[in-house]
């Protein structure tokens, strides 16, 4: 075991900031987000694997809560009154009989992509047990427990301003690296951040795309900074249009910016599945005749966008090469590079191995894709894909049927950590090569589970008071077991 010493300074500092901000733990955990490629040991034994800080703040967390007198009190309640946790439990004791069983049952009948130790690339290979079995089912469960332990901290107790304060530490951190590592690398100073990825990972921080510095900000490489962003993004943009802060808007612009000069495909199509929703929600807005002031500064911007860019042609018709170069590049000419064709041929393989497995899956951590959706079909089968399809369903009703109950700034953080935990879905959707859906995906679960049972718990007390005083203020001869005399 290789301790690192950036990684713990960086901890230390992520501790002092959230101890600061009053809600030590949690915060912590969820600013421990922006540092995608710092790790504070190396794992020898587990074929180098490197766990990235989040996974340290989450056996914290997971600690205290333990150590609390009432923990099994608190622990009946959750199991009690929400449901979801049922089948997150049920997962993961599925993903760890999966990640023992299925690779040593099914052994040589089908190949899987793993880490080669020696070349440090994905390889292909026959289905056999290796350290990603141990260390990717880990997570997966240190992700889950977080859940059950923050469902006990959300149901007892008001835990909305550290959840506001947290995630926008966090936004506000991986926008401030990102436009670090933006200045160092297009001023000459070179990769800023180097120091702090300190993971063993294939650290790709200097790469360039069309002619353009590829941002990668704290994390391994351009396309995991770009789903982070458009994760925060969804964040700070749906907050802002809930609650009208300034701070959120001017955040949402940054990341944006941001978004757009990772120079990854990832980011563009993330993007533009994100803009979807938005395009929906202005469109009503305009046949309903009620445009709100945002939608039209957003308008605005694009318009304002669109002219400037035919404005630049018309001066001067080769100034966009570069970005023509760079769309067709991530974009357009995407699929047709070898990078395309590998990833196209790692999910073609991942489905084959689902086949071959009789719809079973070939284990948590055995293989890699390049697809969440097809490495979480293809590791953890049909009965663990429907179990993740009911969790996602979960974060799709989000809190409606009971928006009612809950008050405006706990809605508007809530939707806000919901639509972020989509946006990074959909960013692994486009190139994650793991089964865990990651730390933000379980956070939301717990936010959106506890704020329900707490909002049903609100409605119930309000309706057993109406009845109350319904009663109280009936005639004698209109209550109930009461004669008319």
């Amino acid at each position: 075991m290789q301790v690192s010493l950036p990684g713990l300074l960086v901890c230390v500092a992520i501790l002092a900031i959230a101890y600061y901000a009053r809600g030590m733990s949690m915060i912590a955990l969820i600013a421990s987000q922006a540092f995608g490629a710092t790790a504070v040991v190396t794992l020898t034994f587990l074929g180098g694997s490197s766990p990235l800080i989040y996974t340290l703040f989450e056996a914290l967390l997971i600690a205290v809560v333990a150590a609390r007198r009432r923990i099994w009190l608190d622990l009946g309640s959750v199991f009690g009154s929400i449901r979801p946790i049922w089948i997150l439990t049920s997962l993961m004791v599925y993903a760890i009989i999966g990640a023992w069983l299925f690779p040593r049952f099914f052994a040589g009948q089908t190949a899987v992509f793993v880490q080669s130790k020696i070349r440090g690339t994905v390889v292909e290979a026959s289905l056999t047990p290796v350290s990603g079995n141990i260390s990717q089912t880990g997570y997966f469960i240190l992700g889950g427990l977080t859940t059950i332990v923050l469902c006990t901290l959300l149901l007892h107790a008001e835990r909305i301003d550290q959840l506001r304060r947290g995630f926008f530490l966090w936004c506000g951190l991986h926008a401030g690296m990102g436009v670090v590592d933006f200045i160092g690398k297009n001023a000459g100073i070179g990769d800023i951040l180097a120091p702090i990825r300190t993971a063993n990972y294939a650290i790709i921080s200097n790469a360039y795309e069309a002619g353009f510095a590829r941002i990668t900000g704290p994390f391994s490489e351009a396309s995991s900074f770009a789903g982070a962003s458009l994760a925060c993004l969804a964040f700070s943009y749906t907050y802002w249009r809930r609650t009208k802060s300034r701070f959120s808007q001017w955040l949402s612009v940054i990341l944006l910016f941001l978004t757009i000069l990772s120079t990854s495909s990832t980011a563009y199509v993330g993007l533009a599945l994100l803009c979807i929703p938005v395009v929906l929600s202005m469109s009503a807005s305009v046949l309903r005749g009620r445009i709100e002031r945002e939608e039209i500064l957003i308008a605005v911007f694009m318009v304002m966008g669109v002219v400037g860019i035919m404005g630049i042609s018309l001066y001067r018709a080769d100034a966009l090469d570069p970005f023509i170069r760079l769309i067709d590049s991530t974009i357009i000419n995407k699929a047709d590079s070898a990078s395309g064709h590998e990833r196209t041929y790692w999910n073609v393989k991942s489905l084959q191995s689902f086949v071959d497995t009789g719809g079973l899956g070939v284990g948590f951590g055995s293989s890699r894709a390049s697809s969440w959706p097809i490495a979480v079909l293809s590791q953890l089968g049909f009965f663990g894909s429907l179990m993740m399809a009911m969790l996602l369903g979960v974060l799709v009703r989000g809190l409606r049927g009971v928006e009612e109950w809950v008050a405006p700034e706990t809605a508007a953080v809530v939707m806000s950590i919901r639509n972020a935990s989509f946006a990074g879905i959909i960013a692994n959707s486009v190139s994650g090569g793991s089964a865990d859906p990651g730390v933000l995906f379980f956070i939301a679960i717990a936010v959106v589970s506890a704020t329900r049972v707490n909002a049903l718990r609100t409605a119930a007390v309000f309706e057993r008071h109406g009845r109350y005083r319904a009663i109280q203020s009936a005639p004698a001869f209109d209550i109930p077991g009461l004669s008319a005399r």
